[in-house]
């Protein structure tokens, strides 16, 4: 309270028409004057704490960048085994076509002496149906692999912006956010 009447006191001694050159220590200088509001607005600031105040907004955010990083490493850690994941059973199910499909053409050469024409026609149908499996099975591993190759790619995006934010760079965007805001409030 004191605080604000010495201020106000101050401020009503000091008005521009009062102001004018003479000694440097006289309510009438200009430059006396801004000086001591300088100091006044300095130790306002430090009796308020804003440096302090400041200091663990900005340790907030980098705690806040850190744990932000932390996760994008583990979506990718885990993006890369599901796409592994996958990859085998495209695999199997390769395998287990492959399989299919000689089995139906052994079946064939053994039935081909008994009827050929039946047979011509079951190994068709196998044959279809064999197709219609792998294509569908090799669209999902497809349509799945896409997927999280787009998943990789993304966390592997975060990693490389994250990678590229230098100490130097954040402190650089720190002191231009202050000079922003020390713009925007005067």
């Amino acid at each position: 309270m004191k605080l604000v009447l010495a201020t106000l006191a101050l401020s009503l001694t000091a008005a521009p028409a009062m102001a004018a050159t003479g000694p440097f220590f006289s309510l009438r200088n200009t430059d006396f004057i801004v000086l001591l509001a300088f100091l006044l607005f300095v130790g306002v600031l430090l009796y308020f704490r804003v440096p302090r105040e400041v200091g663990k907004l900005l340790d907030k955010r980098a705690d806040g960048i850190r744990a932000e990083l932390d996760e994008a490493r583990g979506l990718r850690e885990e993006a890369q085994s599901l796409l592994a994941s996958y990859e085998r059973k495209q695999k199997d199910v390769q395998t287990q076509a492959d399989r299919i499909v000689s089995n139906a053409r052994e079946e064939a050469n053994r039935s081909a002496e008994q009827a050929k024409v039946d047979i011509a026609k079951s190994i068709q149908r196998r044959l279809t149906a064999a197709e219609e499996q792998i294509q569908s099975a090799q669209d999902k591993a497809v349509k799945e692999v896409r997927d999280q190759a787009v998943a990789v790619a993304v966390a592997a995006a975060r990693q490389v912006i994250a990678e590229q934010m230098t100490a130097q760079r954040a402190d650089k965007m720190i002191d231009e956010s202050i000079q922003t805001v020390g713009a925007k409030l005067h």
